[in-house]
């Protein structure tokens, strides 16, 4: 939405970004540095990576000092500051079986090839308060450090790059059975969108759908997600298996294009959810997928993202996480904030003419009465 304020008191507008700073800084305590929200605060940063659609955790840092916190703004000055950048080139598609898994589990079969990895998580312990944290300080920091990196048999900083495993996919298992759906001939061979660059339309492609969702709300995607794990739809899955780690970004030498260059890794979540079983083209019932993919480390985004990609393949409208366009219109934090906040811009005008209106509703209805 592109709605433009009015102008007007340049200095109260600028008082009160003033105010801004004040309120942040008044408490006395020192400047949080955008490296410790980048190291410490991983899981926001993460957050606002994928919400602000640019894979670049310092300036996701730097965004949520600037916001104070608040996980939308942060994703909007990122955002923001993403369409100031030149477009270089894409890069190729990247096979998450190449994955460098720092976590990786299955709820759908206890024992996978190369075992569950549980990896950074706090599913399995007590939400508890820690306060242990209110005094911890450099040297506890060193102390733990030491202790993990002996017991993980390497030396306190050997200076050589952690090498991760990579492993198979748990629904192939399925899918070598055929137990499981075959990918989708129509949808692999669609043109792929740039949805930054072309406005959504209906009924959407897949991957312009996985995009959206892709830079969704997280909030949003679950609240969306759990509607139908509610039964506003019928679509209740099982984790076929959830990854985060890394895979390489790979793209076109820019001076020799035929030569295929890596530039980095990238830390991505995927989910792949099995649910209902439905017959195929040759009427045998098989598992249907559903999958999600997203930036950093958020389990609870890619599990969303991938009951809506299933949901909303359901043929069916009846339940509004099945319906398209009501979930990818609803699911972009940032539209949906602006044109909520919107509501603190003037309207003056427009509620004066309804006031004019109500006043003379009212006027009529009194003459009418009085006749009566």
């Amino acid at each position: 939405m592109g709605y433009v304020p009015i102008k007007g008191g340049k200095a109260a507008i600028e008082a009160a970004e003033e105010l801004v700073r004040y309120f942040r800084l008044r408490g006395g305590s020192a400047p949080l540095e955008v490296k410790q929200i980048r190291d410490q605060m991983r899981l926001a940063v993460d957050q606002v990576m994928g919400e602000g659609s640019l894979y670049a955790p310092f300036h996701a840092a730097l965004a949520l000092k600037q916001a104070e916190g608040d996980t939308i703004e942060a994703s909007f000055l990122l955002r923001a500051y993403r369409s100031t950048l030149p477009r270089i080139g894409y890069s190729l598609v990247a096979d998450t079986r190449e994955m460098a898994v720092i976590r990786r589990i299955s709820a759908a079969f206890k024992d996978i090839p190369g075992g569950q990895i549980l990896g950074p998580t706090r599913d399995y312990s007590l939400r508890l308060l820690d306060f242990q944290l209110v005094e911890e300080n450099p040297t506890h920091i060193k102390e733990f450090l030491r202790e993990f990196a002996s017991k993980a048999g390497r030396g306190e900083d050997d200076g050589k790059e952690e090498v991760l495993p990579s492993f198979p996919k748990v629904v192939d298992m399925l899918r070598a059975e055929g137990l499981l759906e075959t990918p989708n001939k129509t949808e692999e061979a669609e043109e792929i969108i740039d949805i930054t660059r072309q406005p959504l339309t209906f009924p959407a492609p897949r991957a312009a759908r996985m995009q959206a969702m892709a830079r969704g709300e997280t909030g949003g995607l679950m609240a969306l997600a759990y509607s139908s794990m509610r039964g506003y739809g019928n679509i209740h899955p099982t984790l076929g298996e959830l990854r985060v780690g890394y895979v390489p970004l790979r793209v076109h030498h820019r001076t020799r294009p035929d030569e295929v260059v890596t530039v980095g890794r990238v830390l991505v979540t995927e989910a792949e959810v099995i649910a209902r079983m439905d017959a195929g083209e040759d009427g045998i019932p098989r598992f249907t997928l559903g999958y999600g993919l997203c930036f950093g480390h958020n389990e609870i985004k890619a599990i969303s993202i991938a009951v809506l990609d299933r949901t909303m393949r359901t043929g069916s409208k009846e339940a509004p996480a099945e319906d398209e366009e009501f979930v990818l219109y609803h699911i972009d934090g940032i539209e949906a904030s602006g044109f909520t906040a919107h509501w603190k811009l003037p309207h003056y005008v427009t509620f004066q003419s309804v006031l004019d209106r109500l006043r003379r509703a009212q006027q009529v209805g009194r003459k009418e009465e009085g006749s009566q």
